[in-house]
């Protein structure tokens, strides 16, 4: 063992729990005073506490100021506090499921507006071989998603990958490539034409996907490239449930991955234009070396289920 490794195994050894507990408190308050009452302490002790956290550590944590603002290596322990009492949290929970006779689980992380019917095909075939364990269904966007993995609170999650994909101590899958479908309901003054054009769309209200979302960023870019800059949404949404009741009772006009349209056309509730664009590549997402069985069978289960895949007995 290097004189480097001992250090680092003997700093380890005497970082407890509380430490990282404390640390997050520290860093959500954002001043010792406040961070000080949460923890019952007067701003002195909480001052000698960091003092000792970082003397322990070897490097500052922190810099002090009328708001505390961690340092980069401060900002790295926060991150370690967050994997580990997340892990804590989650095998805690376990435990007390295991004592109290419940079954395994895994939770799934969807972004509904890309995935909605692959991960409940997934689902159906994952539960006919591991009926035994409950599969949890969190749907949002990508970035709060995220966070829940970063916490330990999923396993993996499913939906449209970008950039975000690619962060520290995560992986990814591709499981197909998607397109963007225009689309209206049944009844709609286009959905009888077979001739349509992107000018044909300007005239009418839009339901878009909320800003900040990769399927609204795309969806600009391909208006702005078809002559359709100034349009502004009407309604801002990534409910599926909303915008296919939207587009039931009103002329509004809407984007979906094509992958999710021809799901809902094929159950008669919406019509595709036949508009198409690009969208992106649509995969799993889960923190590097840490995919347990359950969680490896699933993903054999979302392979099968993406579009074009060739459902096998094998996977499970």
């Amino acid at each position: 063992m290097t004189p480097a490794t001992s250090d680092t195994v003997l700093w380890a050894r005497r970082l407890k729990v509380r430490h990282l507990e404390c640390f997050l408190i520290l860093d959500e308050s954002g001043t010792l005073s406040e961070a000080a009452s949460r923890m019952h302490m007067t701003q002195s002790a909480m001052s000698h506490w960091l003092a000792d956290l970082e003397a322990m550590a070897g490097v500052r944590l922190a810099e002090r100021g009328r708001r505390v603002q961690l340092t980069p290596a401060g900002q790295a322990l926060r991150r370690l506090a967050v994997r580990v009492l997340g892990d804590v949290a989650r095998t805690h929970d376990e435990l007390g499921a295991i004592a109290e006779g419940a079954v395994r689980s895994i939770h799934i992380g969807s972004v509904a507006a890309g995935i909605s019917h692959v991960v409940p095909q997934a689902v159906a075939s994952f539960q006919q071989a591991r009926p035994e364990v409950v599969v949890r269904i969190s749907e949002g966007v990508l970035d709060r998603l995220l966070e829940g993995l970063e916490k330990r609170e999923m396993d993996l999650i499913v939906g449209s990958l970008d950039s975000r994909a690619y962060g520290p101590h995560l992986e990814h899958e591709v499981l197909f490539d998607d397109d963007m479908s225009i689309i209206t309901g049944l009844h709609h003054p286009l959905a009888g034409r077979a001739d349509v054009r992107w000018a044909d769309l300007f005239d009418y209200p839009w339901a878009m996907p909320p800003q900040g979302t990769l399927m609204r960023a795309r969806l600009d870019a391909v208006l702005l490239n078809r002559g359709g800059a100034g349009i502004r949404p009407r309604v801002e949404t990534g409910s599926v449930i909303t915008v296919e009741s939207l587009l039931r009772q009103t002329d509004y006009i809407a984007a979906w991955p094509a992958s999710l349209t021809r799901h809902l056309a094929a159950l008669g509730l919406v019509h595709p234009l036949g508009l198409h664009d690009r969208f992106g590549p649509v995969g799993a997402v889960w923190r590097s070396g840490d995919r347990q069985p359950e969680v490896e069978q699933f993903m054999a289960c979302l392979r099968a289920a993406a579009p074009g895949a060739v459902a096998t007995e094998a996977a499970l």
